[in-house]
């Protein structure tokens, strides 16, 4: 199940950094770790400057879904959309999108960092309809949700896509400097 998602990382909920510096809510984040979003088809969002750790807290999430057996699959944004893309051209269109509805937690890395044109915003669409109110979505992004409007575009169906996806939603904003900062290269 693990191979199945496609995890970037090998994050683990027991190296998550809880310093006062990125006022990460220990609380909330022992809540998620605990799943009981999934039973309720909730959503979470995770948002904060680059390097702060919302790919390693949303896959350390989807690795405690895997291991209580959740199918669960990791995507960046860009990745997913170009999946779909090519699952139309290669005539597997719609079961791609019934897997990707199925799943009990997509995780959507990096929302936000390309451009959406028209099919992009069609899929999203599509993918948070199909999954809204029946199984549990990760997004973490960059960008505040805020600006997620302007991001996706085209006025109704950003309305259409964050209806389903924000109003279900538990929120995580994570600060801080990067961590890559304190990385040390081995020569």
């Amino acid at each position: 199940m693990m191979a199945n998602a496609r995890f970037q990382q090998q994050a683990s909920a027991r190296d998550l950094d809880f310093k006062d510096s990125r006022r990460l809510d220990r609380t909330l984040v022992e809540r998620l770790l605990s799943l009981g979003f999934l039973k309720h088809r909730e959503n979470i969002i995770i948002t904060g400057p680059t390097g702060v750790g919302k790919s390693y807290l949303a896959q350390a999430i989807g690795v405690q879904a895997c291991q209580m057996l959740h199918p669960t699959a990791y995507y960046t944004a860009s990745g997913l959309f170009e999946a779909v893309k090519l699952a139309r051209m290669q005539g597997i269109y719609l079961k791609t999108m019934g897997h990707l509805t199925k799943l009990d937690l997509l995780i959507v890395d990096d929302f936000g960092l390309c451009p959406m044109d028209a099919t992009d915003r069609q899929t999203l669409l599509e993918v948070v309809d199909g999954r809204h109110q029946k199984r549990s979505t990760i997004i973490s992004s960059q960008i505040p949700v805020a600006q997620w409007h302007a991001l996706i575009g085209e006025g109704t169906m950003a309305d259409a896509i964050l209806d389903r996806i924000v109003n279900t939603s538990h929120r995580v904003q994570i600060t801080g400097d990067s961590l890559r900062k304190n990385q040390t290269l081995s020569h």
